[in-house]
């Protein structure tokens, strides 16, 4: 009895602990998250068992990275960040956005885990849905799990010819061609005033050269042009 009760109790430290999305966000941590999800891409892509399949990448209109930590007791809450690159209509990738990611859910549970995926946006209407307020990727569009480049010569089936969102995991074991839950995401609007040093919103981040990359931001930026050329 003992030990759930201090379970329970770390469970909910451990949720009130999850990072806020303070307007006094240092550019400092941002720094952090950028690299954090430089380094969920290359971790993806270093092995095939997890990796996305190059004519995935070729055809790909947006990319997602997110980092969240899923904790809960009664009341799970799964909060973190992402951010998102489109491929803009003259080719060329876009400087990376910050968003806010999230998602609330009742029921008993208790742990902690770290949930790294990306979402892989494959028409341009879906990449444009980053410029709501708020988006959910499993509501407004269909995410389905991706398949890997270990998987693609053994896949007989197609995946489902509607699936605007490919989804992909550091963990194995999404199966593949099921429907997924993706959380809601929306702009950090603060985060992207500080790092850039301008008001511009989303849209004229994403979709527009007002902007210039920072030289902190080059290296993202042209590893997903590599990937995404090959």
């Amino acid at each position: 009895m003992k030990k759930f009760l201090t379970a329970i109790f770390s469970a909910v430290l451990l949720v009130a602990a999850l990072p806020a999305h303070a307007a006094n966000v240092k550019r400092s941590t941002l720094l952090e998250r950028l690299d954090t999800c430089e380094a969920i891409l290359q971790d993806l892509q270093s092995s095939t068992k997890t990796a996305i399949p190059a004519d995935v990448l070729r055809r790909a209109r947006g990319i997602v990275i997110v980092n969240q930590v899923q904790a809960g007791l009664f009341f799970g809450v799964k909060d973190g960040y992402a951010i998102a690159l489109v491929r803009r209509p003259n080719g060329k990738w876009s400087v990376p956005a910050f968003l806010n990611a999230g998602e609330a859910s009742f029921g008993l549970q208790a742990g902690v885990k770290a949930i790294n995926t990306v979402m892989v946006l494959m028409d341009d209407n879906t990449a444009r849905l980053l410029l709501n307020r708020r988006v959910n990727f499993g509501a407004e569009a269909k995410a389905v799990a991706g398949v890997r480049t270990a998987e693609a010569e053994k896949v007989s089936k197609p995946l489902p010819g509607d699936a605007n969102v490919l989804v992909y995991s550091l963990k194995e074991g999404y199966y593949l061609g099921a429907a997924l839950k993706t959380g809601y995401m929306a702009p950090n609007e603060d985060a992207n005033r500080v790092f850039y040093n301008t008001n511009n919103k989303l849209p004229e981040l994403l979709y527009s050269d007002w902007v210039q990359p920072p030289s902190e931001a080059h290296f993202i930026m042209e590893y997903v042009t590599r990937l995404t050329s090959q």
